[in-house]
């Protein structure tokens, strides 16, 4: 679907299309799945879809949502490393709350919490989170005990 621009509805597709197409799903990891419908793929493998789905249209710019949302945890693991991969093709603009994870990942941040923070450096500082939720933040990691923060006031 992601090939066939408003003009071309109900045209089918090129010939150009099909590679475009199975390189996209190869990338996200869900060409040996073509033939299944939607309806019957699980989370993760839709989200997968879409991505490739997004692919197809070749954008300069991509946005991602919560990439990696129900995404199973085969790929999940692999998502940012395929996110960074592309982002030699197109500029990448991702939504997480998974600071962790992507600050490995990132050319920049910004930290929106009704205000913008712009940081053009690729790393999550301590200040960058205080500044943006206006209280104390700690980083956890998955599987790591982690501190409860006491009682505080919202300067």
């Amino acid at each position: 679907m992601g090939r066939l621009a408003r003009s071309r509805m109900g045209k089918g597709f090129s010939s150009q299309d099909r590679p475009v197409v199975e390189e996209a799903l190869r990338k996200v990891g869900m060409w040996d799945r073509r033939g299944t419908p939607i309806g019957k793929l699980s989370g993760g493998q839709r989200q997968r879809v879409l991505i490739a789905r997004a692919l197809v249209t070749e954008p300069e710019m991509l946005f991602l949502d919560e990439p990696t949302a129900k995404v199973d945890p085969e790929f999940e693991n692999n998502i940012y490393d395929f996110l960074k991969e592309l982002n030699r093709q197109a500029t990448i603009m991702t939504i997480t709350h998974d600071v962790g994870v992507i600050s490995r990942y990132v050319k920049s941040v910004a930290c929106v919490n009704r205000t913008l923070i712009y940081h053009e450096e690729p790393r999550i500082t301590q200040e960058m989170l205080d500044m943006a939720y206006e209280c104390p933040v700690d980083l956890v990691a998955h599987g790591i005990p982690h501190r409860v923060l006491p009682h505080h006031e919202k300067n």
